[in-house]
């Protein structure tokens, strides 16, 4: 049981109510607190001051003392004059009025309030659908190109494998036709030196045979020659001497006839002659086939020897070609196998090229799809967190005016008095009753409709009360106790 007072200007109310809150300080308390119940009108207080009939306040409250009857005039006790007591309050109707007029709005909009967070509520609802039919819709996508996208990442991977392979054969191959070009080079300059050497060893062995048959030739015409010459002198000398012989015997016939006896003798020893130089250049013609023959046994000699080693120098040179057309064979099989291989995978490459693209756009579609449905769902996301943002607004607004609307409910049913300047009472009790619109009153019949106050609502009974000492407590402090209350509420649930 606690008091509450309210300073006005000119009229003092103190009004006592069964509860765990109080409110003082010059302010009132919340309409939401106070606005269900009803005060007395001026005029039954002032009756009620003036010691009237049962109409007064002892008639509504007989359980009061009496100094709250005390007639006009008498002196208050030291009870009365109890410093606690607020000095009297003048309540204007056309305020309580506007207090009814403000509570009614109020009611309005928490009414609003409700729409909004069931709408909000239908909405949050309406949303979760969509997002699980988002996600479903998202799980089937997933699982359709799911097995499509390893299919094609598995042959992706096999063609690149195979590319590999057909790369690490390539390099391979053009390894082995580098290494073969290079012996094929070495062995044609090895067979140009060779061919070489042969002409050279050729030219050297017709060489001698030439200046053989040219020394030859030399040496008879030479021989020729010296003959030739010698009997030309030899019949110049003669001719010279017949003409001397013939000067001399010219005159006489006798003279002729002895040239024509010793013109047989002179043939005599020309014949002679002749035969000695025929029989010296026989014996030169012997000595020089001799010498031939012995010069042509030393350079058979050599040539033989020379054939010998061009014989080996041809078997090598053979042997040479023959490796020579073995690999140019075996080059020309490895480029045409080269030049299959890379033809055959240009052809893959083209094949599996545009499906490679085709499944890249799919993939690419599909990611694009993917993001899309990410993107919505972070959007329907942010909206389902402010939304959730909002309710839990409403919550703690809906649970601060439940506080307050349980509050008012579990308040007494009504004042203990009203009191114009000071004075002490006895508690007096009454019991409330709901009436048909959940609205507070008593049992002892004296409910009366004050319209002339403006107030619209429930009566106020007159409850036991004690004179104690006020609790004051700030409307702000209960508004953050509530909310405190209502979060850990919510940290429950």
């Amino acid at each position: 049981m606690s008091c509450c007072y309210w300073h006005g200007a000119t009229l003092g109310v103190r009004l006592c109510r069964a509860g765990k809150g109080s409110w003082a300080g010059g302010t009132l308390p919340p309409r939401s607190l106070w606005a269900g119940h009803r005060l007395l009108p001026v005029s039954a207080a002032l009756a009620a001051r003036k010691g009237g009939a049962r109409g007064g306040c002892r008639a509504r409250c007989p359980a009061l003392p009496r100094a709250c009857h005390r007639p006009p005039g008498a002196t208050m006790s030291r009870r009365d004059r109890d410093p606690r007591v607020p000095p009297p309050l003048t309540v204007a109707p056309g305020r309580l009025a506007a207090a009814a007029a403000a509570r009614g709005a109020e009611r309005e909009e928490l009414a609003a309030l409700n729409d909004r967070f069931a709408a909000f509520l239908e909405r949050v609802r309406a949303l979760e659908r969509q997002n699980e039919t988002l996600r479903a819709a998202l799980g089937r996508a997933t699982a359709a190109t799911g097995p499509r996208t390893g299919l094609v990442q598995g042959e992706l991977r096999g063609l690149r494998e195979r590319l590999q392979r057909l790369g690490r054969d390539r390099d391979r191959l053009q390894a082995e036709r580098d290494g073969l070009a290079t012996d094929l080079a070495a062995l044609r300059q090895r067979l140009e030196d060779e061919t070489q050497k042969r002409e050279d060893a050729e030219k050297s062995l017709a060489l001698p045979q030439d200046v053989d048959h040219a020394t030859l030739s030399r040496l008879e015409l030479e021989r020729k020659v010296e003959l030739l010459m010698d009997e030309i002198g030899f019949l110049k000398k003669l001719h010279e001497e017949e003409l001397r012989d013939l000067e001399v015997s010219a005159p006489s016939p006798a003279g002729l006839a002895e040239v024509e006896v010793c013109k047989p003798e002179l043939t005599a020893a020309l014949r002679e002659i002749r035969t000695q130089y025929e029989s010296i250049a026989v014996k030169n013609l012997q000595e020089a086939e001799e010498w031939y023959k012995s010069k042509f046994a030393d350079l058979s000699d050599a040539a033989n020897r020379n054939h010998e080693a061009l014989r080996l120098a041809k078997q090598e040179m053979n042997e040479s070609r023959r490796q020579i057309q073995s690999l140019t064979c075996e080059v020309d099989g490895l480029k045409g196998v080269n030049e299959a291989l890379q033809r055959q995978m240009r052809e893959m490459e083209d094949e599996f090229g545009e499906e490679i693209g085709n499944y890249q756009d799919v993939v690419g579609r599909l990611e694009q799809e993917i993001q899309q449905m990410k993107e919505e769902m972070a959007r329907h996301l942010r909206e389902y967190q402010d939304l959730l943002n909002v309710k839990m607004a409403l919550d703690i607004e809906i649970a601060t005016y439940r506080k307050l609307l349980e509050g008012e409910e579990s308040r007494p049913s009504g004042f203990c008095g009203i009191f114009f300047g000071g004075g002490s009472s006895k508690p007096c009790s009454h019991r409330k009753t709901r009436g048909s619109h959940g609205k507070l009153g008593t049992e002892d019949g004296a409910h009366q409709n004050h319209r002339d106050t403006g107030w619209a609502g429930e009566n106020w009974g007159c409850p036991a009360w004690e004179t104690q000492p006020c609790h004051e407590t700030d409307p702000q402090i209960l508004l953050q106790q509530v909310v405190t209350e209502s979060h850990k509420e919510r940290a429950g649930k």
